[in-house]
């Protein structure tokens, strides 16, 4: 399952493009996780970028909570629908460039290993060819994951339960 945090990526993106001034393709942000509030995990010591603590802090707060900042901007009447499609074409792109265009280091977000929680992986003419690991985080980041852990679960409960029709 792939492609749900691909938007999460996206606003990692921009809003780090934002703080260090560069231009949003050359941030690329690693987002670990889920697609919900604290179970969306940033790795910014992974992006080349230095940040201060307020900024780290901020940033992953922003990244965690942004569709939170469209649908009060829009008076709890709609959600990040740009974004949102923006998030699909980026994806689709990706899985053309891989699969139809030979395209190699083609890299998004997808679930594996623990039950929904994103990490990237590599795609290539035949799917998925690598799945990469985490990586290093750092202490504040690997306090953000034990956090996501258990929301994440309770999110996968509640989510089976509702499809179940329970």
């Amino acid at each position: 399952l792939f492609g749900v945090t691909t938007l999460d990526v996206v606003r990692a993106s921009r809003f780090v493009s934002e703080v260090k001034k560069v231009p949003t393709e050359k941030a690329n942000i690693t987002v670990i996780g889920g697609h919900s509030g604290v179970t969306i995990v940033p790795l910014l010591s992974q992006s080349g970028y230095s940040f201060t603590e307020d900024e780290v802090k901020a940033l992953t707060h922003r990244i965690q909570f942004g569709g939170d900042e469209v649908v009060k901007a829009k008076n709890g009447t709609g959600s990040a629908t740009l974004s949102m499609a923006f998030a699909g074409a980026r994806f689709t792109n990706s899985l053309l460039e891989a699969t139809v265009g030979g395209k190699k280091g083609v890299v998004e977000p997808t679930f594996e290993g623990v039950e929904f929680f994103a990490t990237n992986v590599e795609l290539g003419a035949e799917g998925v060819e690598k799945i990469h690991p985490v990586g290093n985080v750092n202490q504040y980041e690997q306090g953000l994951i034990d956090a996501a852990i258990p929301e994440l679960k309770g999110n996968i409960a509640k989510g089976k339960k509702f499809i179940n029709g329970a």
